[in-house]
């Protein structure tokens, strides 16, 4: 069995172009590339294995493009390999992601279609072939959920065909937690997965699929502590991945672990660009806006306001990219929201625009509804209720659009009705409607608790339940906000807005003991920050006085 070692040479492909078995041009790199140990044998000629396992490598750490190019020269330097045509129809499917494009689907189709079309050399491999043929089967007529469903159930039968095959195995555990609800609070199609995954871990320890998916597994506030040991050994395992250098922070993120969070992303944001400028000199990586996301999440709660206000200013210069994904839109939103909601800046939230203009926001409608969130809280709370229902009428026109089109594996619609629901909320309570304002926050807060986020995102641009905490507070009843504030913090502990928000309204319901708390856990957390929240100085002032 051929084996891609823990260090393999790179292969790096100058092709003009990704058609199923078009020559590829390749040369060999002269540096070593850490991607972690796969095996799959299989009946390619010698000359295409080193591209094959290359491209297997980066498929398990969701490096798509490089993977697809490893996959191309593997199929130009065998013509007969029909398991290469497999692998490059396997990177235009991201289970845990979002479903392909039309122009992904289409090409994953074509890829599929000649898999099929070469003689297989063995019975697994067209067992595998097979597998993923049945996900791109009608795909104008079938919906994204109901192929991913026919897909796990094939790789099922594959694992259970093959049952030593831990490749077959592993696609099965990604599967598994590609259909895995997220309303679903017993977790069990993650714990069915991870449980696959366990078992084959003490097998292939330095296997980048299997501690990433476990990751992935445990991505969820009641299960994160079981990945941290995951999570701190995938950046070493694979550490030529930016998505593998990034993931940890999943875990990280989950656990208030800020300064590692922070470390992660900056090495996973440096080697994204290294990588894509290879191939797209001149653009930003969208691994690396994805890591940016995370990376400005981690300074706001740690109150580093001009680390985060620069990465703001990074992602307002981003005009060309890679790949633009729905992860790039995510970030593109994401960030510039959190940077004024988050310090409370309603001015700069209210002025915020979809940009930039090049980025195909019809793809991706659900990350420019952040934007559009944003505006409206930022207005409703200037009392500029015209321009809140504005943004308002834009997030239901993009709410009901989606709820025309196909299922994927993520409920944006919900997302959405949960923005729209806070910002209701809070147009309301500027317009003096307070009792509809608490329905309207509660309500989004009782959904956002239903489910769990995506794991494009670090978390809520601003979780709904702290969004209630905050109402309540300003309404004056504050024994209320720190029972919300405190609801928060279970989900995402040492968050920044909320432990202050906490300190506050246990100061100013006359709970001493918990105002110190919070407020000596404030401070802590802000021991590297900037020191110009206002909120710093009253903790300051709290525990001077104590």
């Amino acid at each position: 069995m051929r084996r891609l070692a823990l260090l393999v040479m790179s292969a790096v492909c100058l092709h003009a172009g990704l058609a199923a078995q078009a020559k590829a041009d390749h040369m060999h790199a002269h540096h070593v590339e850490q991607l972690g140990s796969v095996q799959f044998a299989n009946s390619c000629r010698a000359e295409a294995q080193e591209d094959f396992l290359r491209g297997l490598a980066f498929l398990h750490s969701f490096g798509y493009e490089e993977s697809r190019r490893s996959f191309v020269a593997a199929a130009a330097a065998d013509p007969r390999c029909a398991i290469a045509q497999w692998g490059i129809a396997m990177t235009y499917y991201h289970p845990i992601w979002a479903p392909p494009t039309p122009d992904e689907l289409a090409a994953g189709a074509d890829a599929a279609a000649m898999a099929t079309a070469i003689p297989a050399g063995t019975e697994r491999e067209r067992a595998y072939i097979d597998a993923i043929g049945v996900f791109y089967r009608d795909a104008g007529k079938r919906d994204h959920k109901s192929r991913a469903l026919a897909y796990e159930r094939s790789m099922a039968r594959v694992a259970a065909r093959f049952p030593g095959d831990n490749e077959a195995a592993i696609f099965h555990a990604l599967a598994i937690l590609g259909n895995s609800p997220i309303t679903d609070k017993t977790f069990a199609g993650q714990k069915r997965a991870a449980a696959i995954l366990n078992g084959l871990l003490p097998l292939e320890p330095e296997h980048p699929g299997i501690t990433h998916y476990l990751i992935h597994a445990y991505d969820y506030p009641q299960l994160a502590e079981l990945a941290l040991d995951g999570a701190r050994a995938y950046a070493k395992i694979a550490p030529d991945s930016p998505h593998a250098l990034h993931m940890p922070s999943h875990i990280f993120t989950r656990l208030g672990m800020w300064d590692e969070s922070i470390a992660s992303n900056l090495e996973s944001a440096r080697v994204a660009r290294e990588l894509v400028g290879r191939h797209h000199p001149g653009a930003e990586s969208f691994d690396a806006l994805h890591a940016l996301d995370y990376l400005e999440y981690a300074y706001l709660q740690t109150a580093q306001d001009e680390k985060a206000r620069a990465v703001a200013a990074e992602i307002a210069r981003v005009d060309k990219l890679d790949e633009p994904n729905f992860a790039a839109g995510y970030a593109l939103a994401a960030v510039p929201a959190r940077w004024a909601l988050e310090r409370r800046d309603w001015a700069a939230a209210k002025a915020l625009t979809v940009t930039p203009r090049s980025f195909p926001w019809a793809k991706v409608p659900y990350a420019e509804a952040i934007t559009h969130f944003a505006r409206a809280v930022g207005a409703a709370r200037l009392k500029d209720a015209a321009t809140a229902r504005s943004a308002l009428a834009r997030l239901a026109k993009i709410k009901a659009d989606l709820a025309q089109g196909p299922a994927g594996p993520y409920d944006w619609v919900s997302q959405i009705e949960i923005e729209r629901l806070a910002a209701v909320g809070w147009l309301a309570h500027a317009e003096g409607a307070d009792q509809e304002a608490l329905r309207n926050l509660r309500a989004a807060a009782d959904l956002e608790d239903a489910r769990d986020k995506h794991p494009v995102t670090p978390g809520s641009v601003l979780p709904a339940r702290e969004q209630l905490a905050d109402l309540l507070a300003e309404l004056g009843r504050a024994k209320e906000a720190l029972a919300e504030y405190e609801a928060t913090l279970e989900v995402t502990p040492r968050r920044f807005r909320s432990l202050a928000g906490a300190a506050a309204a246990a100061r100013t319901a006359g709970d001493a003991p918990k105002a110190e708390q919070y407020a000596g856990e404030l401070l802590q957390l802000a021991s590297h920050g900037d020191g110009l929240r206002p909120e710093l100085a009253a903790a300051k002032s709290r525990m001077a006085a104590k």
